[in-house]
């Protein structure tokens, strides 16, 4: 049998198993049209089930998302949980957003749950993927699935997998649980029973109160501007912000409604170039003090303030979390304060002078949700975590309403974000981070990057010195190994290369640490000047080593 044969006859085989009649009369087409280039890609392999669960483009075939994928990967959980020990009717609660079939696919999972013996307990609309971390500790949950491919393209969605402690899924269970998924058999033969419960709203107000909560009795008096960027947290975010004393903020009508398209902007990621101009030019019209958003299923919070050659600048993710972290600490909260191998150092040395413990872990809240006695996480990506004995995941919601309680206080106090990130420079030194992030088309070109500079790595980057590289792959003590490079340079400046975990990107993190000098009334200013010329320095020489 001819490749081309062996192709034809497994997407025909898939066809036949699948129960969309969307997704089967799409591949049905590609079968009659003889596309054999597109039928390769969607049959290349299979979406891979990892520690991020699955993300991928909707469409038919086995590298899709689709319903076939979906059932086999609900399946694969119901035996890996019944297999761990969960007994008859153990509950799984089971969330989704907005995007296209997401609904579709939380129905199916929730039939597969009911199906293995379990009890599956549905949230009851498009709703915040940390309410879902929430409800299962809240309900006492064995495992929560969550739909959701986050800030991705509209074409994407993904299935995120949580266990009973409310954290992402790390190894060994992702290939655990990927191993029974390889072993379900035909999609026909995977017992399915009723949908199970559809939750009432009582467990989202019981979110909702924690929130409020957080945001303590302060002053209230700050005008806002909010954009939930066509995703779902834009009502429970205003129910928050309401209950919690604050004035109804400026939304932005345009963005304002769940859409799965979403119209107003390129990628539905508030980190983008662009996401936030419908908001800034609100902000620039109303008068604002400062701007909120949330991405597409509310598990991020960005934040842009007066300021910047544009009127409006958007803080970084690491200043954000400078700023949430002050404030933690300032509540005396004990216990770890933890971030990301790739997020600014200058948290370490802020828990350090608290007296409290500092750790580092791999990027994303699967690590840094587990940290154990956890008190404050985040990580540069605009993920927070400033409530972790409710939720153990990044909460742009519960950030949201923290950082707006931030803005209130200074704004009594007559000053600004602005002025507490200078008051952090003159402590501690100015930590300027910053990106390259390049899109490549070829996915497989991505660890070929990190070879050539792992195999002939620059003596120096931006005029300093390089004084050691460390291969993540080698791991270190309380980090496990992972695909990357970290540059030591001189003046405490550091470079992380890495692979996005969830997009077709290589990503190199930048930082400078400036010191400031305090006798000069200008310091910060002169710091910060020093800080974009180094940084865009170490760019460009990076951009020419790696070959970008």
């Amino acid at each position: 049998m001819s490749d081309d044969d062996d192709l034809l006859e497994r997407a025909r085989a898939w066809a036949a198993q699948d129960p969309d009649p969307a997704t089967r009369a799409e591949l049905e087409s590609l079968i009659g049209q003889g596309a054999s280039a597109e039928l390769a890609d969607r049959f290349a392999g299979t979406l891979e089930f990892g520690t991020a669960g699955l993300r991928g483009a909707l469409g038919a075939g086995p590298n899709r998302m689709n319903r076939v994928v979906v059932l086999r990967a609900a399946a694969g959980l119901a035996a890996y949980l019944r297999e761990s020990g969960a007994p008859d009717g153990a509950p799984v609660v089971i969330g989704y957003d907005a995007r296209h079939n997401s609904d579709v696919f939380a129905r199916d999972t929730a039939e597969v749950v009911t199906g293995a013996g379990l009890q599956a307990l549905t949230l009851p609309r498009p709703l915040p993927t940390p309410l879902l971390a929430f409800a299962i500790r809240d309900l006492g949950c064995v495992a929560g699935v969550m739909v959701t491919a986050s800030h991705n393209p509209p074409q994407d969605n993904g299935y995120k997998v949580y266990l009973g402690d409310g954290s992402q899924i790390i190894p060994p269970a992702d290939a655990e649980i990927a191993a029974r998924i390889a072993a379900v058999g035909a999609v026909a033969d995977i017992p399915r029973g009723d949908g199970g419960e559809v939750l009432g709203d009582e467990v989202l107000d019981r979110y909702v109160a924690t929130v409020v909560d957080l945001a303590g009795g302060g002053p209230r008096d700050l005008d806002l501007v909010y954009t939930p960027l066509h995703g779902v947290g834009g009502a429970v975010a205003l129910s928050a912000l309401r209950q919690a004393g604050f004035a109804e903020p400026h939304v932005v009508v345009a963005q304002a409604e769940p859409d799965p398209d979403f119209p107003t902007v390129p990628f539905p990621n508030p980190e983008e170039p662009g996401a936030l101009d419908l908001a800034t030019e609100l902000a620039a019209e109303v008068g604002a003090d400062l701007v909120v958003a949330n991405d597409p299923d509310a598990d991020r919070c960005a934040v842009a303030v007066p300021g910047g050659p544009h009127g409006w600048q958007m803080l970084r993710g690491d200043e954000l979390g400078a700023l949430l972290a002050q404030h933690v600490l300032g509540l005396r909260r004990q216990g770890v304060y933890a971030t990301s191998i790739v997020s600014s150092s200058l948290l370490g040395k802020m828990a350090l002078a608290e007296k409290q413990l500092y750790a580092e872990t791999l990027t994303g809240f699967k690590w840094i949700g587990r940290v154990e006695d956890l008190a404050f996480g985040y990580e540069e990506a605009i993920g927070y975590c400033v409530d972790p004995a409710h939720v153990k995941d990044k909460d742009g919601i519960s950030a949201l309403l923290m950082v707006c309680d931030i803005a209130a206080r200074a704004k009594a106090a007559g000053r600004t974000l602005r002025d507490l990130l200078d008051d952090l420079a003159r402590t501690y030194g100015l930590h300027a981070t910053d990106q390259l992030s390049v899109r490549m088309d070829d996915v497989a070109a991505i660890p070929a990057v990190v070879d050539r500079l792992r195999d002939d790595p620059p003596t120096s980057l931006g005029g300093l010195a390089v004084e050691g590289v460390d291969d993540l792959s080698l791991g270190s003590p309380g980090v496990p190994p992972t695909f990357g490079l970290r540059f030591r340079l001189a003046d405490h400046a550091r470079v992380v290369v890495r692979p996005s975990g969830t997009e077709p990107k290589i990503k190199c993190y930048l930082e400078v640490v400036i010191p400031v000098d305090d006798s000069d009334h200008n310091g910060v200013d002169a710091a910060r000047i020093n800080a974009v010329g180094r940084l865009d320095a170490i760019r460009g020489d990076l951009q020419a080593a790696a070959g970008l």
